[in-house]
């Protein structure tokens, strides 16, 4: 098994693992535990009590944070027409249809997000087993299957994230960039927090927000405390 680096092995004492921190606490704690040498991405990780085998358990949806995240989005947009004229003046990166999906499948990924109309979700299908697993398929849950692409589009580029729990039952989300001021990162957290237990499943039973914490890339994590949040 690999050991973790001296910098990191030195970031680790500078945390209480027995402690759970307050937002704003952990989020300081985290920026100064970053070891890495470029700016660095601050993330929240959320361990809920649901199970996600279960189709009525599996939480999926976006969210646009106060801050954004410190990230400029590329979008492409699969949308005919009217609706392609509206999306490059929304500021779209790349806006088409068939050339679009047959350099996908020639290996192109030189996007982030993908936007499509509904009514070109067809062809857009046919790349499910490449975007699929790239979590790059566009899905109503997160508006990315929309005709109002203006929306969709200024959203992401105004920062938008999209969350999934994945088989274990946790959620992993950037709220930002080690160089944001701390309440930046703090509103951005609480964005995500109250938006967690919003979607919360009625049929999740036992405690929910079993676990939370906040990290930055390849930085070890800090426990938060649920009870420091400004949720509801």
């Amino acid at each position: 098994m690999a050991t973790k680096g001296k910098k990191y092995q030195e970031a680790v004492k500078l945390v209480d693992r027995t402690k759970a921190y307050s937002v704003s606490e952990a989020i300081e704690l985290a920026k100064k535990t970053s070891v890495v040498k470029f700016d660095a991405t601050v993330e929240a990780a959320f361990r809920l009590g649901v199970d996600p085998k279960k189709a009525d358990q599996q939480i999926r949806g976006a969210v646009v944070l106060p801050n954004g995240t410190g990230k400029t989005q590329r979008v492409l947009v699969f949308a005919k027409g009217e609706k392609a004229k509206e999306a490059e003046a929304a500021g779209a990166d790349y806006v088409g249809d068939s050339e679009f999906i047959n350099k996908i499948q020639q290996g192109w990924f030189e996007f982030d997000v993908i936007v499509a109309t509904p009514d070109m979700m067809g062809e857009v299908g046919k790349l499910g087993r490449v975007l699929g697993p790239k979590g790059l398929m566009p899905n109503p849950k997160t508006g990315t299957v929309t005709f109002d692409v203006t929306k969709a589009v200024n959203e992401i580029k105004a920062g938008k994230v999209e969350y999934r729990v994945d088989k274990a039952g946790n959620i992993h989300v950037p709220i930002g960039k080690v160089s944001f001021e701390d309440q930046k990162l703090v509103e951005n957290f609480n964005t995500i927090f109250e938006t967690m237990m919003k979607v919360k499943p009625a049929a999740a039973k036992g405690t929910y927000m079993k676990n939370v914490a906040v990290s930055t890339t390849m930085g070890p994590g800090v426990k938060v405390d649920p009870s420091t949040v400004n949720a509801k």
